[in-house]
């Protein structure tokens, strides 16, 4: 018990200490990259089932919020995914759950830039952790499986070997990505909604559960999306780069 003491007092230590933040051209390369990876289509495809994970998190964590039975999560391939839960059909419960999908990314990456900009990577990164080990426990497919040990993984090794430089580096990176690739969905859906039928989607199914329609939750989507990314950058863009630009 005494030995486990000091590396629990270290590791809330490492967890609660600020780290400083980065040059500010190291903070909009990360943003350049992120917006490579999510404007180029093949990078896209294969880095578009993070974007999925949040999403179906935030239906799963909004169906838990409203009381509704969450009986499990799917990702796919193909890099789409499905929450299915079960309670009434209809009411505030089935709306928020079915709102909470296109937003999450964005919302979760809003987050994210709070911490980083505070100096928090290490709160952040285990921040994660935790979400992808309680997703763990309800996902229903071993694709799904697959792709979240993966990310933990990862996750895990970028904690414990590499040096803080490189963590803050990659936090700013994958906030970025958050807060870029949460945008470009809802606008493939947009898209897709001109060119065919959508009545499964997030938004076909809140204009079935309310009296507005689907373009009014794109547009809604889109403002929540577009909002986050501004707030989110204005809290990672450092000082000097700010006085730089005068």
């Amino acid at each position: 018990m005494k030995a486990v003491t000091p590396v629990v007092t270290d590791f809330l230590a490492d967890l609660t200490t600020p780290q400083p933040m980065p040059s500010w051209w190291i903070v909009l390369l990360s943003a350049g990259v992120a917006l490579v990876v999510v404007w180029q289509s093949t990078a896209w495809q294969m880095s578009r089932g993070l974007i999925t994970i949040a999403h179906e998190g935030g239906h799963a964590l909004a169906a838990l919020l409203t009381r509704r039975k969450l009986e499990g999560i799917r990702l796919h391939s193909d890099t789409s995914g499905v929450t299915l839960t079960r309670g009434r059909p209809s009411g505030p419960g089935m709306i928020f759950t079915a709102l909470a999908g296109y937003i999450a990314p964005s919302l979760l990456g809003l987050a994210g830039a709070g911490l980083v900009s505070a100096g928090y990577v290490t709160i952040l990164i285990w921040s994660m952790l935790l979400l992808l080990a309680c997703m763990l426990l309800m996902i229903r497919n071993l694709f799904g499986v697959a792709i979240l040990v993966a990310v933990g993984g990862g996750l895990l090794v970028l904690s414990i070997y590499a040096p803080p430089e490189i963590q803050a580096v990659t936090a700013h990176a994958s906030v970025w990505f958050l807060l870029l690739g949460g945008i470009r969905p809802i606008l493939e859906l947009r898209r897709k909604r001109r060119r065919q039928r959508t009545p499964d989607s997030d938004a076909d199914q809140l204009a079935r559960l309310t009296l507005l329609p689907a373009g009014f939750y794109i547009a809604y989507f889109l403002l929540v999306a577009g909002a986050s990314l501004l707030f989110g950058a204005y809290l990672m863009v450092p000082l000097d780069l700010s006085d730089l630009l005068g």
